[in-house]
């Protein structure tokens, strides 16, 4: 029996809700209960969604959710629930489609208010606790609600609409083009998350056409995410996205999905144009990957941005201290390598950004070995099946790229303890903290593990089964259209057909059929194009279905360093 008088998000399996149990507001975790219990009692719910890592969902927590008077309120008129999104794509997912419908823009923390029968009335993201920054606060947002006499008729779309001509390759690449930043690299004018999806697609594309065209949009965007402040020069690996146009100021939350897709688009990368530097950013997120996410085989789900209440306290440099760390001519050189000034450029401190590739290796192992004497940023300690998946599938490409063996060891030990911990009696576990796993069952992570595994199966051709019993369950997803989750305590929602920036589960599932139809019957089905950018991994698998895919037969394995990029191998 629940007791709604209380917080009890200290009873959650996640670190994210065990943030929130000391919060004055009584608190609820998505559970069938919680949601009768508003309906028996006629009561608005507050769903407000998050992550662990968020800065902006750490400021709501430490100013509106801390207030008494918000509290009581909230306790008063509603019923207020807290969901991971990382524990909770289908409900993050449903939510984010009607806040971006009726708002234009969504984000995190997520707050949506709903009626007893789960029809969502309004949503925002942050909001202060006393009005600031051009937006209300909180509690007169509440009252605002709890006065809304009508709200938004939201239908949920049924899936993906195709258009009714599928966009031809040479339109997506121009539309591809039209959106690349020619001053700074990358897509777009704003702000600026690292574009796998896209990398992916246009490395695909490259490695078959040799466009040279295209090399500038692969080539300065990859430079920039490696020289500028996405990039963790001293342990390697990525932020989450940079604030500004020009890649220097990121949000400094390290999220296991970047690493994993970074190691594949730098891995592929390498491989195909074979510069040194690029080898080298992906061999520090392997050493990232290790000293900061990394438990036995498996991989944590992200590192926070803020440490100590303060964003980026960890990586940031004062003058004073790089001076005293260094002598003078090693601040000589380093001022040679990177854009420092006493001026600093984030809030008076200095975020190290590069001017160039010239390696100074042993004045970045003295800075490091420094700012791991400081307080580090916390750690969420969820094992995610999607995103282990993606990890597994950017070491296997790390090996194919540079032939080090052990990036393939490390991948099959990852499946091996994914398979152990979350994989029983054929159901496949979203998540798990501490061992304790969560229920129910989620299209993507049939459709990354599946991918994964099919990755695997072409190093030693030991899966077929494992592959069979994967494509049931996956397959098992798509009725009259593909759904993201089998829950019984929220409605059917359709997946996603575009990337976020994790590949969207409909693309994921399309490359891992595709890929196990290969091992199966070698048949190539075709896949139109769709929607540029938003939906670039999918035009990737479509590029494989369209004659840029090489299936090689061999009695013996073949090295892959004879291979392109774009191959699969059979025996035979």
């Amino acid at each position: 029996m629940i007791d709604f008088n209380r917080n009890n998000l200290d009873l959650g399996a996640s670190p994210y809700l065990h943030q929130h149990k000391d919060n004055p507001i009584n608190w609820q975790e998505w559970k069938e209960e919680v949601l009768q219990y508003a309906k028996d009692n006629n009561k608005l719910i507050f769903l407000s969604i998050g992550y662990s890592t968020c800065h902006w969902c750490h400021a709501m927590a430490g100013e509106a959710f801390q207030d008494d008077e918000v509290a009581r309120y909230l306790n008063t008129h509603f019923v207020s629930i807290k969901v991971d999104r990382e524990q909770r794509p289908d409900i993050d997912g449903f939510f984010m489609d009607f806040i971006s419908e009726v708002g234009g823009q969504g984000g995190w923390p997520l707050n949506v208010f709903l009626r007893p029968n789960l029809s969502p009335i309004f949503a925002l993201t942050y909001a202060p606790v006393r009005e600031k920054y051009g937006r209300p606060s909180f509690l007169s947002v509440l009252k605002g609600v709890r006065k809304m006499e009508t709200s938004y008729e939201y239908v949920e779309e049924e899936g993906h609409k195709e258009e009714e001509r599928a966009p031809s390759l040479e339109e997506i690449i121009d539309i591809i083009t039209s959106y690349f930043d020619k001053e700074y690299g990358g897509f777009g004018r704003d702000e600026k998350f690292p574009p796998h999806s896209t990398l992916l697609f246009l490395l695909s594309y490259y490695s078959v056409k040799k466009d040279a065209g295209i090399l500038p949009l692969i080539e300065e965007t990859l430079d920039s995410i490696a020289l500028g402040g996405l990039h963790d020069h001293l342990q390697g690996g990525f932020f989450r996205y940079c604030i500004d146009r020009e890649w220097k100021i990121p949000h400094f939350e390290k999220m296991l999905y970047d690493q994993a897709l970074l190691l594949w688009v730098f891995s592929s990368a390498y491989k195909v144009l074979k510069k040194e530097e690029y080898r080298q950013a992906a061999n520090k997120i392997i050493s990232c990957l290790e000293e900061t996410f990394q438990e036995g085989s498996l991989f944590y789900t992200a590192q926070d941005a803020d440490t100590l209440h303060r964003e980026g306290a960890t990586y940031l440099w004062s003058w004073e201290e790089l001076t005293k760390a260094l002598s003078a001519a090693e601040l000589g050189l380093l001022s040679t390598v990177y854009q420092i000034s006493s001026e600093g450029n984030f809030y008076g401190k200095i975020h190290l950004n590069r001017k160039n590739f010239m390696p100074v290796f042993s004045i970045e192992e003295k800075l490091l070995g420094i700012r791991n004497s400081r307080p580090h940023p916390f750690v969420d300690k969820k094992i995610l099946t999607s995103w282990n998946a993606l990890t597994g599938i950017g070491l296997i490409m790390h090996w194919r790229a540079t032939e080090e063996r052990s990036s393939l060891y490390k991948a099959q030990n990852l499946l091996k303890e994914l398979l152990d911990l979350h994989y029983r009696n054929g159901d496949l576990a979203h998540s798990s903290l501490d061992g304790n796993l969560q229920n129910g069952e989620f299209m993507g992570d049939y459709a990354s593990l599946l991918l994964f595994v099919t990755y695997l199966h072409e190093e030693g051709g030991e899966y077929s089964n494992l592959m069979n019993r994967l494509l049931d369950k996956l397959i098992s997803f798509k009725g009259r259209r593909w759904i993201e989750s089998r829950n019984s305590d929220f409605r059917e929602v359709g997946a996603l057909p575009y990337d976020t920036p994790v590949p969207s589960s409909i693309s994921m599932a399309e490359l891992a059929i595709l890929r196990t139809d290969i091992f199966s019957d070698g048949y190539l089905r075709p896949l139109n194009f769709t929607d540029p950018v938003s939906c670039d991994f999918h035009n990737m698998v479509s590029l494989f279905t369209k004659g840029f895919l090489q299936v090689v037969e061999s009695d013996s394995p073949l090295s892959w360093k004879d291979l392109p990029l774009n191959a699969v191998q059979l025996k035979g």
